[in-house]
């Protein structure tokens, strides 16, 4: 899990396909993605 100011998807197969989802746990914005390196939060 990276911890990053700015969260946004990062490979260009989670843009088309939509593997990626941008979730709100919590109050902090969690991308969740079917690769685990591509795991973020927002800190």
């Amino acid at each position: 899990m990276k911890i990053r100011a700015s969260v946004r998807k990062i490979c260009e197969k989670c843009r088309l396909i939509r593997e990626c989802r941008l979730i709100r746990r919590r109050g902090r914005i969690i991308v969740i993605c079917s690769n685990p390196r591509h795991k973020q939060r927002q800190g």
